[in-house]
């Protein structure tokens, strides 16, 4: 019990031990990555307190809990412990970015690497910023199946770092993505799609990935031929780049309304949020209410789906039928205002909220939501 570690050097926020610890003006300490990643999210109260913070928070440097933290590294065997992972990653970084290294060491150092990058964030900046981000991309380029799945892991274990998501784009990730999605494996592919997805997490990258040729149409393919898993992965992907706007006309211009639908008919409930983006747009409306039986799929997710998916359901037929006397009629033949009614005391306000600006809608009432 003498070495465990103090509570006070944990991030209130990851829970854990703090590499760069900040003071918010609250008067709470917090790690800078975490409360950065919170300020950046558009959050303006302190994550403790609830009080609020001004529109461009200042971040304090605490010098003495960095210098607590700092002498008991020379104490805690668990502290030692981690130097001894950083000391190790920083041999198999210098092994992977030797030339001279064979598949079969690549491999292996690739296998430790994911290990030690999965829940370390030092190591994770530490691997990006020993420039080895271009070694492993030379892996993905390999054509070797399992070095290419093992490299994939290490980015997206980077990718974990908000501040590695922008470098990574800059290193040419993307273009890799894009070649794995349209000829990897599909293991290869579905952890592809996953690193799309992290990586949009950044508002920049989503307009990056969006602009990149075939990057989306390649989403699309593999939402339209993947099994279960790569599936899912695409389509959460493609709802992370269609939270940026001008990347949802591009979407539909790849042909995705009808395989998204078609997605959402065999019970993927992220096709029907995915919808719930491009519906949005003018040309995805013109595209549903092309689609054969759309109106049949998102009611039949209203009686049978999850709390996401009809709530997005209950949005998208709301937007459509503010939009199309036909589809008003469609709907109302399908007894969804009765449907609506029977949500009235759904535990999510979001559903109750849409359901009931769809019945002022189809009963000619249209309401703002």
């Amino acid at each position: 019990m003498a070495f465990e570690l103090p509570n006070d050097f944990r991030c209130p926020i990851s829970l854990e031990i703090m590499s760069d610890p900040v003071i918010l003006q609250s008067g709470h300490t917090f790690d800078r990555v975490s409360i950065q990643r919170w300020i950046d999210s558009g959050n303006r109260t302190c994550p403790i307190t609830k009080l609020p913070l001004s529109e461009t928070p200042s971040l304090i440097p605490n010098h003495a809990l960095r210098s607590l933290i700092s002498n008991f590294a020379h104490v805690s065997p668990r502290t030692q412990q981690e130097h001894s992972h950083q000391s190790q990653s920083q041999a198999l970084i210098s092994t992977l970015v030797s030339r001279s290294s064979s598949n079969a060491s690549k491999l292996e150092f690739l296998s430790r690497l994911v290990r030690l990058t999965k829940r370390d964030s030092l190591i994770r900046r530490k691997v990006t910023e020993s420039g080895a981000v271009r070694a492993v991309l030379d892996c993905v380029d390999s054509g070797n199946q399992v070095l290419q799945e093992k490299s994939l892991s290490l980015l997206l274990n980077l990718s974990l770092e908000d501040d590695n998501k922008v470098g990574l784009v800059a290193d040419g990730v993307i273009r890799r993505i894009v070649a794995v999605l349209r000829e990897g494996s599909l293991d290869c592919k579905a952890i592809a799609a996953t690193l799309l997805t992290s990586l949009a997490v950044v508002e920049v990258n989503k307009a990056t990935i969006g602009s990149y040729p075939d990057a989306i149409s390649a989403l699309v393919s593999l939402l339209r031929l993947g099994n279960d898993r790569e599936r899912k992965e695409s389509a959460t992907a493609l709802y992370a780049l269609c939270s940026f706007t001008d990347n949802r006309k591009r979407v539909v211009d790849c042909g995705s309304v009808p395989i998204l639908v078609e997605a959402a008919d065999s019970g993927l409930e992220r096709a029907v949020e995915v919808l719930g983006l491009l519906v949005k747009c003018r040309e995805g409306r013109e595209e549903m209410s092309r689609v054969s039986g759309f109106v049949e799929v998102l009611v039949n997710v209203l009686r049978n789906g999850g709390l996401k998916g009809i709530q997005y359901s209950l949005f998208i037929l709301n937007c459509l039928c503010c939009c199309s006397r036909e589809i008003v009629d469609k709907v109302m033949r399908e007894g969804v205002v009765e449907i609506c009614f029977g949500l009235e005391d759904n535990e999510s306000e979001k559903i109750r909220r849409n359901a009931t600006n769809l019945v002022h809608t189809l009963l000619g009432n249209p309401m703002t939501s």
